[in-house]
């Protein structure tokens, strides 16, 4: 359910990034690289990020995938994919919970109530998926970043769109598209090439390495004096 590529730049040293630069690309659960950026901050080691449908409130996309067709389609799915994953590794889980409880797991709510909370220490599920909502952790964050998401996308509701909070940030992008679903994003009338996420993130990337003046000026992220 998530994958984060690395896109490192190996070229010569330019005036600006060192010769090793690094930019993450976050896919769907994503919030796991805006929240890394929020805490890092200057300290993170990466010159910008890009994110494709990123849950931005774990609680309302909780909901959302529980509605009876998104259940269905998304929500069982997932279930029973993190069950399959316990099942692998029984004989080391059983000896922190009850697996057999965790197995009748209906929902991803019912899953992170039976195990996932008690594994990292959480007193309720509700506590834990405001942990991980990247969307009020945002202004905390210190480097150029694009996040991509689209209105149909069952998995981060266009409720939970943070529009309020990403006006205010000079370094944040919100780009939105009235359709793509969830990681999804095709394009054409045959869409069996390049998606509209792949093509935007490849603009995004050759934007940080060849204009990062430009990017840092725009995003009010001053200029580091060489020694």
């Amino acid at each position: 359910m998530c994958s984060i590529l690395l896109a490192r730049s190996l070229a010569a040293a330019t005036d600006v990034w060192s010769s090793t630069t690094e930019v993450l690309e976050g896919k769907s659960c994503c919030m796991l690289l805006l929240n890394y950026l929020a805490r890092k901050r200057t300290e993170s080691g990466l010159v910008a990020g890009f994110t494709i449908s990123v849950p931005w409130d774990a609680l309302k996309s909780a909901a959302s995938v529980e509605e009876p067709l998104n259940w269905l389609l998304f929500n069982k799915y997932l279930t029973n994919g993190l069950c399959r994953a316990v099942i692998r590794n029984r004989k080391v889980l059983e000896k922190v919970g009850d697996i057999d409880h965790v197995l009748k797991a209906q929902t991803i709510r019912e899953f992170d109530e039976r195990f996932t909370i008690l594994q990292f220490g959480y007193k309720s599920c509700t506590d834990y998926y405001r942990d991980a909502s990247p969307d009020k952790k945002l202004p905390s964050t210190a480097v150029p970043i694009l996040c991509l998401n689209a209105a149909d996308d069952p998995l981060s509701p266009q409720n939970a769109f943070p529009l309020s909070i990403v006006q205010g940030l000079p370094n944040v992008a919100l780009l939105l598209t009235a359709h793509g679903g969830h990681i999804a994003f095709l394009q054409g009338l045959f869409p069996f090439g390049e998606t509209y996420m792949e093509r935007l993130f490849g603009q995004f990337v050759q934007a940080v390495f060849e204009h990062p003046s430009d990017i840092k000026k725009a995003c009010g992220i001053k200029e580091e004096k060489m020694s």
